[in-house]
């Protein structure tokens, strides 16, 4: 591909092969497909626009310094996510004073229950219930550690597959399935946990 291609019309992977050459009008194309995608991960993962706006910009330094160990084993977008999650998951652990509570600890009598998180799609309900909603898992899913994080960001809100998340973080499937099990039984405890206080507190006419 030489620059006077169109580059809308290509795709990702001719796209690469073009910037590797030194076409940076490629390079901004890839960036204009992936950077909602990367800032939306970044801030899911971190839960603060600047870290998210910071850790963005630094996966696309990164990309393009390794465009060349970009081999297509899997698309751009997934090895693009990679980056960004491990420059997130860099980031958690630099932050962390103190360790979060081991879901595997958890016992079988807990509260919590194995069920599928609330739908984040939007629903037909009131705004302010929807804000409520959107605040109560977001203070749930800071309180994940930086693994069950992970997964499972990258399962509800990128919709990867098992095996895809496995190769993005690089462990085996069954790892992703434990923590995507306990970060789902932690996320169901905790949004159980804020709702019944929130219940008191009604109930208190507070």
């Amino acid at each position: 591909m030489n620059t006077n291609t169109n580059h809308t019309a290509a795709s990702d992977e001719q796209l690469v092969e073009a910037a590797r050459h030194g076409d940076l009008a490629a390079f901004e194309e890839l960036v204009a497909r992936h950077r909602d995608r990367v800032y939306a991960r970044a801030l899911t993962m971190m839960r603060n626009e600047d870290e998210a706006l910071e850790l963005a910009q630094d996966a696309w330094v990164k990309s393009w310094q390794r465009l060349g160990q970009f081999q297509g084993g899997s698309s751009f977008g997934t090895w693009l996510i990679r980056i960004v999650i491990n420059l997130c998951l860099d980031q958690m652990r630099k932050r962390r004073r103190h360790p979060t509570e081991s879901l595997e600890v958890l016992g079988p009598d807990s509260r919590a229950v194995v069920r599928q998180l609330p739908d984040f799609a939007a629903s037909p309900v009131d705004s302010l219930e929807r804000a409520e909603l959107r605040q109560r898992i977001d203070a749930a899913i800071e309180k994940l550690s930086p693994n069950h994080r992970t997964v499972l960001v990258l399962h509800e809100f990128d919709e990867m597959a098992y095996k895809e998340i496995a190769k993005t973080i690089g462990c085996n499937i069954g790892t992703v399935m434990s923590r995507l099990f306990y970060a789902r039984r932690r996320m169901a405890f905790l949004l159980a946990d804020q709702r019944e206080c929130a219940n008191c507190v009604v109930q208190a006419g507070v």
